[in-house]
């Protein structure tokens, strides 16, 4: 496969623990789909193969030769990119990938979930196969990311010099604004939101809003709750207080949970199905893809009992728990959910 096929292409800043792995790149600039007339040139000179994904080490002498190559080849973009990390103490990488494969290294992995966060691919479409099993589980301190094997001695350093060394996590993913802050979008507790989200020009996450990687928003979005792995929240659609999506994470589950535009799940509600365009979910309400549902018609007759799975592509609906019977009820809507877009407008 030639490079003008390459799918993604960054240089980043790579930390490494004291055995000499590399446990957290960042990418300022990553690239999708690149033009061939500048990747050919850089990855001849970088000598990366040039039909497999991979990643480089790069030295200083390595870094100049790639700044003139690149601006000659009509990149000044990426040769100012370069100009910059030649200043950089860390390890400096450059990392390819030529192909959609499963990440095989932390260099790989971390392109694919930055792709995301800058909204250069948008969750399901890029392959995450085995990411666990690739990043390791860090702490995140406001030095950095350290190995845990390595964190004693951190802390202890930390001590030694009269400072305390503050672990903020420890997870195998940081949060996306360490990383990447998209234009457009409001973050009140940034640690809620994972490396790997991807959120939509007018989103707000308010403080107990959450969303995890592959995840997130298409546009404006009001998340007061949980925006689990793998779910995407359509435009104006606004996910109130303690309320959640199931993700496919766990439990074996492999349906994609989605929830459309212009809808609303209220406070301490949840769905584990696709949500259609429109459609309400009662405040307290977790409606599962095989909750029984009575369908009522227009005159609040039941016209049929069905698995709530049977209503996920029916729009403009309101899920409901009738107070006297506690039968669950869906029933037509006339009147769709619209955002305050003063609220949404983060210029």
């Amino acid at each position: 496969m030639s490079s003008s096929a390459l799918h993604a292409f960054a240089f980043g800043i790579a930390t490494k623990n004291s055995r000499g792995d590399i446990i957290e790149v960042y990418y300022p600039a990553p690239v999708a789909n690149p033009a061939s007339s500048w990747t050919d040139a850089a990855i001849e000179a970088m000598q990366l193969g040039a039909s497999t994904n991979g990643y480089a080490e790069l030295d200083r002498d390595t870094l100049n030769e790639l700044s003139g190559i690149l601006a000659a080849a009509g990149s000044n973009e990426q040769s100012q990119v370069v100009e910059q990390l030649s200043g950089a103490t860390n390890t400096l990488i450059v990392t390819a990938l030529c192909t959609d494969d499963a990440p095989a290294s932390v260099p790989e992995a971390y392109l694919k979930l930055h792709l995301l966060s800058h909204r250069l691919a948008k969750p399901h479409e890029l392959n995450l196969e085995g990411i666990f099993g690739i990043l390791p589980n860090l702490a995140w301190t406001n030095r950095g990311a350290i190995d845990l094997h390595d964190l004693p001695g951190q802390q202890l350093a930390a001590r030694l010099e009269g400072q305390v060394l503050e672990v903020m996590s420890i997870d195998k993913f940081p949060k996306m604004t360490n990383y990447v802050v998209p234009g457009g979008v409001r973050v009140a507790h940034t640690a809620r939101v994972r490396l790997g989200a991807y959120l939509g020009e007018g989103t707000t996450v308010m403080h107990e809003g959450f969303v995890n990687f592959n995840a997130g928003t298409e546009g404006p979005a009001m998340i007061e709750g949980r925006i689990s792995a793998g779910v995407m929240v359509g435009e104006n659609s606004d996910l109130g207080g303690g309320c959640s999506t199931m993700g496919t994470l766990s439990g074996g589950g492999s349906e994609i949970i989605s929830v459309g535009r212009n809808c609303l799940i209220g406070a301490n509600a949840g769905v584990g199905l696709p949500l259609a365009d429109g459609c309400i979910v009662e405040a307290g309400l977790y409606v599962t893809a095989g909750t029984k549902v009575n369908v009522l018609d227009n005159s609040g007759n039941i016209d049929r009992s069905v698995k709530a799975r049977e209503l996920s592509a029916v729009p403009d609906r309101l899920f409901r728990r009738n107070s006297l019977s506690g039968a669950v009820e869906c029933v037509p809507l006339n009147n769709a959910v619209t955002l305050n877009e003063e609220l949404h407008s983060h210029n």
